[in-house]
């Protein structure tokens, strides 16, 4: 097992370097660059630069030199940790991206932890007690989360809670304190705010994982060992979380590798509909603007929370499932 961890910890700079080229190539993929959208937006305003300004903004952002290049000189910063800089903000990366990893984190983890709180429970009792009312509705209230795309949720969440108790739920922290430095009271308040985009980001991902665990559950559930097990005196609750539990709960861990990424990212439109100061919004802020370094280094980011991810799986499932061996190579 040790021996499989590090073979997959050496092979995570290589697919790093996969994923750089992969991800350099769809920011650049667009056409136009960065100084193309400041100059459309400069004459929508009504202002203009003259060819011997843009020429020196082309040289000042790189951008006279060719993709390789460009590509060239984002890996070397990467290599020293700096992962470039942002052509709109003229700041390096690490410091726009610090500013919002801890509050991307915090709501991650918190989306995270409520879809396999609420999942896995929910899955078990709509499995062992099936055809029952509450298993009929857990049905219906999945496939409407399934079927509902997170903004939309949000919105309607946010159309609700101002209609009827006139509340903006809407970011992270109350106007007094979204510029205000970290204090004890600016913790309660971001916890008073984090629960609602918590169930919106978490809400479609909840509704599959129980989906997910109520199939396979009852799968196991019809099995020769199940009755083996109740002929041995084993009472119907310890032999379900003891076996079949173990092993309907594989699929729910090989999810980490798309869904830890997907979380981190705070579904990006949910983010920039309910004005949340995560990466989302970021992100979607240098696409639209071409700020190629820095989109690409969010992405970078996204990739390695995905490689993560998976390597997380395959350990869990290993942990979880005794059938599931390492063979040496």
């Amino acid at each position: 097992m040790l021996r499989y961890i590090l073979q997959r910890l050496l092979l995570i700079p290589v697919l790093l370097f996969l994923f750089s080229v992969m991800v350099f190539a769809l920011v650049q993929a667009p056409p136009g660059d960065y100084l193309t959208s400041y100059i459309a937006t400069l004459s929508s305003s009504g202002s203009s630069l003259d060819q011997a300004e843009i020429e020196a903004l082309k040289a000042q952002f790189g951008l006279d030199q060719p993709v390789y290049i460009q590509y060239v000189r984002w890996i070397q910063s990467l290599l020293r940790g700096k992962l470039g800089l942002s052509l709109e903000y003229q700041r390096p990366n690490v410091e726009l991206i610090a500013e919002r990893i801890g509050l991307t984190l915090v709501l991650a983890l918190s989306a995270f932890v409520f879809t396999w709180i609420v999942a896995i429970p929910l899955g078990i009792y709509s499995a062992t007690h099936r055809n029952t009312l509450l298993d009929y509705l857990t049905t219906v209230l999945n496939y409407i989360g399934v079927a509902t795309p997170n903004f939309m949720l949000a919105l309607i969440l946010m159309w609700w809670a101002y209609s009827q108790f006139g509340l903006s739920v809407t970011g992270l922290f109350s106007r007094e304190f979204e510029q205000a430095p970290w204090s004890f009271a600016k913790v309660i308040d971001l916890l008073k705010h984090i629960w609602v985009p918590m169930i919106v980001i978490g809400m479609a991902g909840t509704a599959r994982l129980t989906r997910v665990m109520r199939a396979n559950l009852l799968d196991e559930l019809n099995k020769p060992y199940m009755t083996s097990g109740r002929a041995r005196g084993l009472s119907e609750w310890q032999l379900v979380m003891k076996y079949p539990v173990r092993l309907a709960i594989n699929p729910l861990a090989s999810t980490i590798g798309w869904y830890l990424p997907e979380i981190f990212s705070g579904s990006l439109i949910v983010a920039t509909v309910m004005n949340l100061q995560n990466i989302g919004p970021l992100l979607l802020r240098s696409l639209i603007n071409q700020d190629m370094y820095l989109a690409g280094s969010i992405l970078l980011i996204y990739c390695f929370l995905a490689i993560i991810g998976t390597l997380l799986s395959d350990i869990l499932l290993a942990w979880l499932d005794p059938r599931i061996r390492m063979e040496k190579t």
